[in-house]
């Protein structure tokens, strides 16, 4: 447990799986830095923008110390991070990585399945994460991308800076979109020299 500079308890779980899926993600060739091969990937972070409706999205894959957005839809449409503010470091590209401990994508990971958050803030365990102060995040819809051989590569996730009542639906949708990428990532794989 971490506590930061609003006094909230921060609870990120501990990666139990985090050296097998970075030896996963390095056999992809995924998750360590944004070129011209992953403009898929904000494609369908673009795409899962327009079908929930959010600022905010992306195909996040996960090591054992950061976050990597291969895919990001922001508001201002540049895909390169800057909106995603103090919580993100670097520029251009490369400020497609965030902190593991940073937003709700390793809680994901680790219960291996969808989460659904209408308003984070009435979560304790989810409201002192930094990204509610730092980029004002106050809703959040994600579902691991698990592949063919089982490990949960990362997530795919839209997020708001309003509640939002996702329902079923929203749930529905998420890990649609979810199964859709896991597809793309394994023809990638399937064709990758």
């Amino acid at each position: 447990m971490t506590a930061y500079g609003t006094g909230r308890p921060l609870l990120t779980p501990v990666d139990q799986d985090g050296s097998r899926r970075s030896a996963r993600l390095r056999r992809l060739g995924l998750g360590e830095r944004a070129d011209a091969s992953y403009d898929s990937f904000d494609a369908f972070a673009d795409r899962v923008a327009e079908v929930t409706a959010t600022p905010f999205s992306m195909v996040n894959f996960i090591d054992e110390n950061r976050q990597f957005f291969a895919g990001l839809h922001t508001p201002g449409g540049t895909a390169s991070g800057a909106d995603l503010g103090a919580a993100a470091a670097g520029s251009g590209h490369r400020r497609r990585h965030m902190a593991r401990d940073h937003g709700y994508c390793p809680h994901v990971l680790e219960r291996r399945k969808a989460l659904v958050l209408e308003d984070v803030c009435d979560y304790p365990r989810f409201a002192g994460n930094p990204v509610v102060d730092d980029i004002g995040i106050r809703s959040y819809l994600g579902a691991p991308l698990i592949d063919r051989t089982g490990v949960a590569l990362g997530t795919v996730c839209a997020v708001d800076t309003v509640p939002r009542p996702w329902g079923r639906a929203g749930l529905d949708v998420i890990k649609l979109l979810a199964r859709e990428i896991v597809t793309q990532i394994e023809h990638r794989e399937a064709f990758r020299p």
